[in-house]
């Protein structure tokens, strides 16, 4: 099993299966997923506070802040807050949900790697005693691989997925990927990744005499 000594209750699912690879990633995702979603939160908490200081800066000076709602002009004042009410709630849950995103990113960021077991049949993930198994069928072939020099990610589509609805244009399949991120050898390992995925897929061949 190479030189890695892997958990106990790996080793039991593993049993007696010939492995192909039994690897360790040092990130649960890769570093370029949980930077993006850094900026994207940043953005949002930048692009909500706009609106918290346009509402509330007056505010907190003991002034006036007028605004419209429903084409009808209101004032709000520091004797008088009501009339923030629903725009301070609608502004206080999109803040929320920057923060959120900015909470998951750093996690995203810090979160370790977890063991990766390659078989005849299957892959296996393990980290802190989470399993999870996919039979080398249930991938489509789609992978992607960012290398520096013989280190990098490696990214495999999976069938599943969900759909996603887009605005004035036709739904489209979001599929499910499994990211195995920073790990050496990755040429070496997608190699063995595809080849298992194309021994075991379940599309049935189409032959010259099959049209």
């Amino acid at each position: 099993m190479n030189f890695l000594n892997p958990p106990k209750e790996l080793k039991i699912i593993i049993d007696s299966e010939k492995i192909d690879f039994l690897i360790k990633s040092k990130r649960n995702y890769p570093k370029k997923k949980s930077v993006s979603l850094l900026f994207f939160s940043f953005f949002w908490i930048a692009f909500t506070s706009i609106f918290v200081f346009a509402f509330l800066g007056p505010i907190f000076k003991g002034k006036e802040v007028h605004f419209s709602s429903n084409n009808i002009a209101v004032v709000a004042s520091p004797e008088n807050l009501e009339p923030l009410l629903i725009p301070g709630l609608v502004i206080g849950l999109f803040l929320i949900v920057g923060i959120g995103m900015l909470i998951w990113a750093i996690i995203l960021f810090f979160q370790d790697g977890a063991y990766f077991v390659g078989t005849k049949t299957r892959l296996i993930k393990f980290r802190k005693g989470n399993i999870t198994i996919k039979d080398w069928e249930q991938f489509t072939g789609s992978i992607n691989i960012k290398s520096n020099g013989n280190y990098g990610d490696i990214e495999l589509e999976l069938r599943t997925g969900k759909m996603k609805s887009r605005k004035n244009r036709s739904d489209v399949f979001i599929p499910d990927i499994i990211y195995i991120s920073q790990i050496e050898n990755v040429f070496n390992i997608e190699k063995k990744c595809r080849i298992r995925i194309k021994e075991n897929d379940p599309t049935p061949a189409i032959t010259s005499g099959s049209l």
